[in-house]
């Protein structure tokens, strides 16, 4: 068995498909819309040929989440950029570029080096090493 991908709910999935191909390497497929269930989907592949993918969807009747990263169920996606210099350029960018840091580089009591940022919807994401 593998991890084949994760699903987010976004509300502008263009922004978001933006974010996450600009800041974390990957690629997005032309994209899927059913008109009559107004949904739309895009995939994002990782450009190191991972397997894993992140699906980014969109449809008018899902309900907000307010207090994202501390409610039970999905907390936070890890992403691994390779090394802490990497950690750290990609923190500092997205801090530059205006996003907030939930979470400042450090090493975690479990050893991890880590920060965590929200996404512009506020989803945490983990940026390890």
């Amino acid at each position: 068995m593998k991890f084949d991908h994760f699903a987010l709910w976004c509300n502008n999935i263009e922004l978001m498909r933006n974010f996450y191909t600009a800041y974390f390497e990957m690629e997005s497929n032309k994209g899927y819309e059913n008109p009559v269930k107004q949904f739309a989907s895009y995939f994002l592949s990782f450009k190191n040929n991972s397997s894993a993918r992140l699906e980014l969807m969109k449809r008018p009747d899902i309900a907000e989440n307010n207090n994202r990263g501390l409610t039970m169920g999905y907390a936070h996606l890890a992403i691994s950029v390779g090394d802490k210099n990497k950690v750290d350029e990609l923190t500092n960018r997205l801090r530059n570029d205006g996003y907030c840091i939930v979470g400042e580089p450090r090493t975690t009591g479990d050893g991890y080096y880590e920060s965590i940022v929200e996404d512009p919807e506020g989803n945490w994401i983990e940026i390890t090493e």
